[in-house]
């Protein structure tokens, strides 16, 4: 292979994505002031000029967008809603850019590797594209293959996220986004490692391998680099295809989703940090639903025992109306300059999202709201009263916490699922205490091969 060649394309493409980035927010900054000077709907016509200078975009950029578009005062309400309309879908890379692609991280003999190679993509992705094959040996499985040069383009894109919010601060922001963008660019660049992610498989599946009704792809080691992860291939169903089937199914689903979810965080204090619905599947034999599929490990995030301590606490404050453990919540958390007014705040969205689980109760989670308005009215007051008093800094554990959170929320409003979420949550929880929890996490970090350091 041309090295040289490879370097220079991997350079123009570099270039050519900073130029264009550049041009597009260059746009998006010319209407911005244009519309804040004469503009009567100022808020409405940034949005809507920030997600066309946006939307021409394609890969990390629309993951950071979207999920800004989750965490309630990161940007304004009209910024949020336009965000969140953005579709994180690459164009795929053709049969000879895979082939070449492959060569790169498996060597020129690599086709010797499988009995099969489907150059066609099987899914595609903000940093990669999946293909089917078959090894040597027979064995179904998935090839998930980064994009070329995604480190620069991360890098790129995380330089516009800072355009983004040095010109959030110019619009009386609700929240600090220090932490936030430490937060994202953190947990993107560990995207880029795909070995790491491999090592997340590991750890999902030793967590959850007692849990017959949840399947965790094997990973295919010595096929796999840190741009190549090939893992086995589930057999499974798209969820949104059992979005009109009996309600007995789709509660089973949502309890299998619930388990594969809080029981990781509450028993490990690690969680899948992009429950989205193409991350899972469907295992069905006939008529029956026999369980889930959970995939894509790109995006896993640990926490120290003190802050799982920290959200178990609060759920108890709340249910048991104690302030003092409420308020300790906070402190373990790392919120600054705490009074009652800003606790007032907090638990607006502290009850909104233990709701569903302190009522001991078989429900829905929209449990009566318009699926599309659950969460509005919330976020909304929340927001405001957060500009009032604002910017507050949040801990930067809160976003991935709260994007997870959201997102599976959003799973079971699709389902319109209906359970007893309490009973499910005391289940996860149970017995904990923070040391126990440190001794399961120095065990299972060991045994599965992730290293997070002290």
């Amino acid at each position: 292979m041309n090295n040289k060649f490879t370097e220079e394309n991997n350079y123009t493409k570099r270039l050519s994505r900073y130029t264009s980035v550049g041009k597009e927010f260059g746009k998006f900054t010319t209407k911005f002031l244009f519309n804040t000077i004469i503009s009567e709907n100022k808020s409405e016509r940034n949005a809507l000029a920030l997600k066309n200078a946006l939307g021409t975009l394609k890969g990390p950029l629309m993951k950071i967008a979207q999920l800004l578009s989750t965490i309630p005062g990161a940007l304004p309400a009209e910024y949020s809603n336009e965000l969140s309309q953005l579709q994180s879908m690459a164009p795929p890379m053709g049969k000879g850019f895979v082939r070449r692609r492959m060569m790169s991280e498996l060597g020129t003999n690599w086709t010797d590797s499988f009995r099969n190679f489907d150059y066609s993509p099987f899914a595609a992705a903000s940093l990669g594209q999946v293909h089917k094959a078959v090894t040597k040996e027979g064995r179904e499985v998935v090839c998930k293959l980064q994009y070329p040069d995604m480190n620069s383009a991360v890098e790129a894109d995380l330089k516009q996220l800072d355009v983004i919010f040095k010109i959030n601060k110019n619009l009386d922001p609700a929240i600090g986004t220090d932490q936030i963008r430490k937060e994202i660019a953190e947990r993107l660049r560990e995207e880029l490692d795909y070995k790491r992610e491999g090592t997340h498989m590991k750890l999902f599946g030793e967590i959850l391998k007692d849990y017959e009704d949840i399947s965790i792809p094997k990973l295919v080691d010595d096929l796999c680099t840190e741009k190549l992860l090939v893992m086995t291939y589930l057999h499974g169903e798209p969820l949104m295809d059992f979005k009109s089937s009996t309600q007995s199914v789709r509660n089973k689903i949502a309890e299998c989703l619930f388990r594969a979810w809080w029981i990781p965080f509450g028993q490990y204090g690690v969680i899948h940090g992009d429950p989205h619905l193409g991350n899972y599947s469907i295992i069905k034999r006939k008529n029956d639903v026999l369980g889930i599929n959970l995939l894509d490990f790109g995006c896993v995030r640990r926490f120290h025992p003190d802050f799982v301590e920290g959200v178990i606490n609060l759920y108890d404050g709340l249910k048991y109306n104690n302030q003092q453990l409420v308020i300790s919540s906070y402190e373990k958390w790392g919120f600054k300059n705490l009074n009652r007014e800003l606790i007032d705040i907090l638990n607006i969205w502290a009850n909104f999202i233990y709701g569903p689980l302190l009522d001991n109760r078989k429900r829905t989670v929209a449990d009566g709201t318009e699926p599309e308005l659950y969460g509005r009215k919330e976020a909304f007051n929340v927001y405001q009263a957060l500009k009032d008093i604002g910017p507050v800094e949040i801990p930067r554990e809160f976003v991935f916490m709260d994007r997870a959170a959201i997102g599976l929320g959003s799973v079971f409003l699709h389902l319109n699922a209906n359970l007893n979420l309490h009973d499910l949550f005391e289940e996860a929880i149970d017995n904990f205490s923070s040391e126990k929890l440190s001794k399961r996490q120095a065990k299972i970090f060991k045994k599965t091969g992730v290293d997070y350091g002290s």
